[in-house]
């Protein structure tokens, strides 16, 4: 690769680029990410390659794997352009199909379109699948179109236009202005506005002074840092240089959890495409300003993600929160100024050079501006990551873009911010998504998890949930975290079994009060908000788990029992047949009954029980009709 001296040199490349590139050739654009591969996509890449060499058609067609496009459900997924044809869920034998048909004569392929569930119609474009149709999607929307590990297709797209414009055109305390202006709050759980804490470390009196992306995700069910990692990794590097020059720093580090390989590689390469390119280094275009950046792969802590705790294992050491009497920003790595953002905050950074924090804060909500990637998952028809506007509403997110509740059921509750944040139910589905919002709601925006549920989730069960990971994550080092967690851990999990006292209720709420107020770090002043938000929504769940013994959603195992109604069992034999544990008893033309010793109470009776007889019951808080004896079961009628 060639060394780029200067601006001038930069928009000569991009241009020749450009225009080395037919924009009406047709290009597939695969999914490569984690999620995609995992369903097959290495296999449907190279059987595209295969194909497309066997037809003779390599000069009249591109082919590349991409990063992420959100739709992970329906992977491995892919975009034909120009035309943006979408196939979903795309298998290797679709392949010679897709090239003959589509690529040769420009036929669309019915059965890998996007179905609409509600009214069967058909989406040929990418843009007009529900799913992407009401999303904003400034940050993940390229990922479908670059290939990650090809710095040549983030450059033909505008990239490194916004290093060139603050090192050429803008003053460092320019450069902090216009992101003071835009008031990027951090998207990695706390929403403390960027400029003002890239402001402290400018300010701060050291020579030396660092910039960190924290990529160590940890929260269950998230996966948006990892998506823009693998997808777009230069629009990280970018980001970062900007936030380098803005606060005179000359080293910057890329903090990645270990269980995310894919995101190192595709970093790495980035690094060392930068490098080449003259992007990253010593005198970057020619102005002067030097600037490396340095990997550091996690051990996979939860609490790492916490900035004391990631700074401390920058070091060297074991990553546990450290007391900070003085923020991170003035004295945090090696003591040393030092800014800490997400991955998602410092790639909203060059959309703001370029873009203007007028037009960033176009989209959002009075005090959240710009646009959230959520990770949607749980009960929800379309799974993935979806990135909104600031201020959209919950109901939007989960009926517009998500596609409603699976199975036709009644939603319960949806649970934002990762294992410490909190529920939040049906009768506030209108409540304006925001930093500010979900906090009084007794949630947290978080790093973006977003976590569904419907009329079958136990809220007492999701507390246990939450407060048994973060049980395990607590690095100990304080006593409030370490033995409030488990205390009320204790708690829930006797609420749960039909063990649960009067006052219990009461308890945990002291429990947390002194948990949140004595924890060293984040991780325990927010544990408790899974176990408040349940009962300050759901505290009817809690009272019927206690007073009557009674699981309302019956998923508790321990309070739950299956029971077949005599009246209604037609000897159908499915549930005998189905059951693991051979607890069904019964025959042929006999009535059946559950052998209440041998059940383990998974409920496989119950959801092979054919609708239209009902016999299997579920049973939560009553006693169990005594089962007819084996002499009595009289044969059915014929």
């Amino acid at each position: 690769m060639p060394r780029i001296n200067s601006p001038d040199e930069l928009e000569k490349v991009r241009n020749e680029m450009v225009s080395r590139r037919d924009p009406g050739r047709a290009c597939i654009s695969i999914c490569a990410g984690t999620g995609c591969l995992a369903s097959g996509a290495s296999e449907v890449i190279s059987a595209f390659k295969a194909e497309i060499e066997k037809q003779g058609l390599e000069t009249a067609v591109d082919t590349k794997g991409t990063g992420c496009p959100g739709f992970c459900e329906r992977g491995p997924v892919l975009v034909i352009y120009p035309e943006e044809i979408c196939y979903l869920q795309v298998k290797p034998e679709d392949v010679a199909e897709i090239v003959s048909q589509t690529i040769k004569e420009k036929k669309v392929v019915d059965r890998l379109l996007y179905v609409d569930p509600a009214t069967g119609e058909k989406a040929i474009r990418e843009s007009d699948i529900p799913f992407y149709k009401y999303q904003v999607r400034h940050i993940i929307g390229n990922n479908i179109k670059i290939d990650p590990k090809s710095i040549d297709d983030y450059l033909a797209l505008g990239g490194y236009s916004a290093l060139a414009r603050v090192l050429f055109r803008m003053s460092p305390e320019q450069a902090l202005e216009e992101v003071k202006r835009s008031n990027l709050r951090g998207r990695g759980g706390g929403g403390f506005p960027a400029g003002r804490k890239w402001e402290e470390s400018r300010n701060a009196p050291n020579d030396i002074k660092y910039v960190i992306v924290n990529a160590d995700e940890g929260d269950p069910g998230a996966f948006m840092d990892r998506a823009i990692l693998e997808g777009n990794p230069h629009s990280i590097l970018e980001g970062l240089m900007i936030g380098g020059y803005a606060i005179g720093s000359h080293e910057g580090y890329i903090y990645v959890r270990q269980e995310y390989p894919l995101a190192v590689e595709n970093v790495i390469i980035a690094i060392q495409q930068a490098e080449a390119y003259g992007l990253l280094g010593k005198n970057i275009l020619g102005s002067g300003f030097d600037f490396i950046v340095k990997m550091h792969r996690g051990a996979g802590a939860f609490v790492s993600g916490e900035s004391s705790a990631l700074m401390t294992a920058l070091e060297g050491r074991v990553g546990e929160p450290r007391p900070k009497y003085i923020h991170t920003a003035a004295r945090g790595l090696w003591d040393r100024p030092s800014v800490l953002n997400n991955v998602e905050t410092w790639a909203n950074v060059p959309l703001i050079i370029n873009k203007g924090a007028d037009w960033f804060c176009q989209l959002g909500a009075e005090g959240s501006k710009g646009t959230k990637i959520f990770s949607l998952v749980g009960k929800i028809n379309n799974t993935g990551l979806v990135e909104v506007p600031m201020g959209i509403t919950l109901r939007d997110i989960i009926y517009q873009v998500g596609g409603g509740i699976t199975g036709g059921k009644r939603f319960k509750a949806v649970q934002t911010g990762g294992p410490s944040g909190g529920c939040i139910p049906e009768d506030k589905l209108d409540m304006k998504v925001d930093f500010d919002e979900l906090t009084r709601a007794g949630s947290m925006m978080g790093s973006g998890g977003m976590i569904v549920m419907d009329e079958d989730t136990c809220m007492v069960d999701i507390a246990r949930y939450f407060l048994d990971f973060l049980s395990d994550e607590s690095c100990g080092k304080c006593v409030p975290c370490r033995e409030g967690i488990r205390q009320m851990l204790k708690i829930l999990t006797n609420i749960s079994k039909g063990n649960g006292r009067e006052g219990d209720i009461e308890l945990l709420e002291e429990l947390s009060e002194t948990t949140q107020n004595a924890s060293l770090c984040a991780l325990g002043k927010s544990a408790p908000n899974p176990v408040l938000s349940t009962i300050r929504y759901f505290r009817e769940e809690y009272e019927a788990h206690i007073k009557e013994k009674k699981c309302p959603a019956y998923f508790c195992k321990e309070i739950v029992s299956y029971w077949i109604d005599p009246e209604k069992c037609q000897a159908c034999m499915i549930c005998l047949r189905k059951c693991p544990a051979d607890a069904i008893e019964g025959g042929k033309k006999q009535i059946h009954a559950v052998d209440q010793e041998k059940c383990t109470k998974c409920g496989t009776c119950f959801e092979v029980c054919p609708p239209r007889f009902g016999a299997v019951k579920r049973i939560s808080g009553e006693p169990i009709p005594p089962p007819i004896p084996e002499e009595s079961r009289m044969v059915l009628r014929e």
